[in-house]
């Protein structure tokens, strides 16, 4: 499938957005559910020429979002592809590590 990635700075939005979204088959409530947990790993991508992988990425990244005060959402509907978006607050020393 084909994908791609923008970020942006949108006006009135207190946060940073970078998107990633491709036109693959997307995912099931139940697969979008468990996406962000540590280990966890969707359908087998065999046949596409793919590696599996450890099921640590995403889990990894949304800590690292959450740790700067941000998140990572997923928007994902079967046969439509996936967005994930990364969301940063625009002002420094706004994350909970940082001082106020």
């Amino acid at each position: 499938g084909r994908g791609s990635a923008t970020a942006a700075l949108p006006a009135g939005v207190p946060a940073c957005v970078v998107e990633v979204a491709d036109d693959g088959p997307g995912l099931a409530a139940d697969a979008a559910r468990q996406v962000f947990e540590r280990f966890y790993r969707g359908p087998s991508a065999a046949g596409e020429g793919v590696e599996p992988g450890s099921g640590l990425g995403l889990s990894i990244a949304a800590t690292i979002a959450e740790a700067h005060g941000g998140r990572l959402e997923l928007d994902t509907r079967p046969g439509y592809g996936c967005v994930f978006r990364l969301l940063l607050p625009r002002s420094v020393g706004s994350g909970p590590h940082c001082p106020a």
